[in-house]
């Protein structure tokens, strides 16, 4: 029943747990259930969280005025990692997507306008490279332009270590149109 578990890993799971002892099995079900029951979404971002604003919101360290928009709390930890990101975030929980019939009104941006009504001076589109991403990306833009809210998207181009041979022509151009002076 769990996304990227196949058969064999949960045999191997199973297998595993029947071989546990009884409290460390009872102890992982109850953490279980009290993630369950305990952990919702932030009120303001959007991102999983055990309190009704997220640690990252309720910093006041954080720059309130910059939000960086992604698309899940996976997207969101990956920046948290850099350690280099100062503002806050908005989580879309998805992407537009019209073949998989994911509109505008089916993903977090109702609640992003609405937190734009502040004092928020920089928005960024980090959402991803793919074809949903960007569709969301441009939507994004459209609404937002009107505002006098500055606009900016994350760079994408060729990945540190990458064989240009190996890039694809779109990641290439990219990487071109994006190019800073040294």
């Amino acid at each position: 029943m769990l996304p990227g578990i196949g058969p064999k890993s949960a045999q191997r799971l199973a297998f595993h747990l029947i071989n546990l002892p009884q409290e460390q099995v009872e102890e992982l079900a109850g953490a279980i259930v009290e993630a369950k029951k305990n952990v919702r979404y932030c009120k303001q971002c959007f991102t999983l969280t055990d309190s009704e604003l997220c640690p990252i919101c309720s910093n006041p360290k954080r720059n309130q005025k910059q939000i960086m928009v992604v698309e899940n709390t996976r997207d969101l930890a990956a920046y948290e990692k850099t350690g280099k990101y100062e503002g806050v975030y908005h989580v879309l929980q998805g992407a537009i997507s019209p073949m998989l019939g994911i509109g505008p009104g089916d993903i977090r941006l109702k609640e992003l306008m609405t937190r734009l009504t502040g004092e928020v001076e920089e928005v960024i589109i980090a959402t991803n490279s793919s074809l949903e991403g960007e569709t969301t990306a441009m939507y994004i833009s459209k609404l937002i332009k009107p505002t006098g809210i500055k606009v900016t998207r994350i760079a994408s181009g060729v990945p540190v270590g990458g064989d240009l041979e190996y890039i694809d022509e779109v990641t290439l151009l990219r990487a071109l149109e994006g190019r800073t002076e040294l």
